[in-house]
């Protein structure tokens, strides 16, 4: 079990106390089954399966969360067809004109009949926090899904006030640095892919996949004035990944020398191989996390009443 995917958010120290009791509180916020007429629900599962009931797994000052989801599948096509249906019903025994606030009221009725046959799609993302150091490290590359880790962790404690990174140094403006000079931070080297966009509204997008980025056509691109917004990485020839404009972190993986430190002992079990995997993984995204905060300035927010 390894992330492929990093969205970052920060703690204050005061949330420390309340993650003590973490445990605990997550237990009155399991996730639970969708109602016949509901949507959508979540919640917290076990991250080490369906055949275990713990909701956390700890190693040192990390803890790893899953945020299970369970969506009802109701495409829209299904729903207006139904609801055509509906209206040429009433329309041809009353022989009246359906109006716009009536047929919001059958639209409504319609969904309430559909729901409860509805097919649901169970689904769960990982997190892990760092108490220590203040990280919440999110498995997704998707804002809203990351904001719904969020709000689940802040129901389960009542408060926890994570917020999105706020880079001191536009990440914008120095990776398009990096890129021009030819020259990166100690232990970074380039990557083959990158996303250069011209700053201006509906600009020229340039998407390179498996390019060398210190080429010719790169640089052209640059002196045309685009900007970059994504740039292919790797640190201390140990993990390669995609940086975002806004520090989302894409296609994160460990090369062989990390994946070499595991071993076989650990896939003895299930739970002794996610012991070793989690642990190795925050191990060496920490060294990341820090470097970030170096190149970019992440200060962990203060502590506020």
């Amino acid at each position: 079990m390894f992330f492929r995917n990093l969205t970052l958010f920060r703690f204050p120290k005061s949330s420390s106390k309340s993650l003590s009791e973490l445990d605990g509180l997550l237990d009155g916020h399991r996730l639970r089954p969708c109602g016949p007429i509901e949507l959508a629900t979540r919640g917290f599962v076990s991250p080490y399966g369906r055949e275990s009931d713990e909701l956390t797994h700890r190693a040192g000052k990390f803890t790893l969360l899953a945020i299970g989801s369970e969506d009802k599948l109701l495409p829209s096509s299904v729903i207006n067809e139904a609801l055509a249906a509906k209206v040429a019903e009433i329309t041809d025994k009353e022989a009246r004109r359906i109006g716009a606030r009536e047929r919001k009221r059958l639209k409504e009725e319609v969904m309430t009949d559909l729901l409860p046959r509805a097919f649901v799609r169970p689904s769960r993302v990982f997190a892990y926090l760092d108490e220590a150091e203040g990280w919440m490290v999110i498995d997704t590359a998707s804002r809203k899904l990351a904001e719904e880790a969020v709000t689940q962790v802040r129901e389960a404690l009542g408060r926890f006030p994570a917020t999105p990174m706020a880079p001191s140094d536009s990440p914008r403006s120095l990776m398009t640095d990096w890129l021009v000079s030819g020259k990166l931070p100690p232990g970074l080297s380039w990557g083959d892919e990158c996303e250069l966009r011209d700053p201006a509204e509906a600009g020229a997008i340039v998407r390179c996949r498996r390019q060398d980025l210190e080429s010719d056509e790169v640089r052209e691109h640059l002196k045309s004035g685009k900007q970059v917004f994504q740039l292919g990485l790797e640190l201390d020839e140990r993990m390669a990944f995609v940086l975002g404009e806004d520090l989302t972190i894409r296609k994160f993986r460990f090369l062989d020398v990390v994946l070499d430190e595991i071993g076989d002992d650990a896939s003895e079990s299930a739970r002794a191989e996610l012991d070793a995997r989690f642990a190795l993984m925050t191990l060496e995204t920490k060294r990341l996390l820090e470097k970030l905060d170096e190149w970019f300035g992440l200060p962990r927010p203060d502590e506020r009443e």
